[in-house]
C-alpha cells in the first residue's frame, strides 16, 4: 500500500545526507511529535494546503510502501486525526534507501500543491 510525505526539499536534503529522515512534518521532529505524519495519495492535496498553503520554497514528495517499511522494522499505523479521517504514521525514522521515489513539487499561488515527476 502506498503511502506519501510531503517535507521540504531541505529536509530531504539533510536526511540524504546522514541516512535517515526524521521530520514529522512541517517545522516538527520526529523526536518531538513521537511519528512521522503520511498521507494516502487522495489525502495530499488537503494535507498540502493545511500544511504548506503559504510555503515558498521547494518542497518533495516521498513515496513510500507500508509493506516494505514493515519488512524493514518501522511500525506504521493508521490512525484517526481531529478531522475524523485517518492517516498513516511511521513510529521511526524511515532509511532513505526505502523511499521508493521522490517527486519535486511546490506550492502555487492559490495554495494548491503541484506535483512534478518521480525521480
Amino acid at each position: 500500500m502506498l503511502i506519501q510525505h510531503l517535507t521540504t526539499k531541505k529536509a530531504w536534503d539533510e536526511a540524504l545526507l546522514n541516512g535517515n529522515y526524521e521530520t514529522s512534518t512541517r517545522g516538527k521532529t520526529l523526536a518531538e511529535v513521537g511519528f512521522i505524519h503520511c498521507s494516502f495519495p487522495d489525502q495530499l492535496e488537503s494535507v498540502a494546503a493545511f500544511v504548506f498553503a503559504d510555503y515558498t520554497e521547494d518542497l518533495v514528495v516521498l513515496h513510500m510502501n507500508i509493506e516494505t517499511l514493515a519488512e524493514n522494522g518501522i511500525t506504521v499505523r493508521v490512525e484517526a486525526a481531529k478531522n475524523g479521517q485517518n492517516y498513516p504514521h511511521i513510529y521511526g525514522s524511515i532509511p532513505c534507501e526505502l523511499v521508493n521515489a521522490v517527486s519535486p513539487a511546490f506550492m502555487n499561488a492559490e495554495g494548491k500543491v503541484i506535483i512534478g515527476e518521480n525521480s
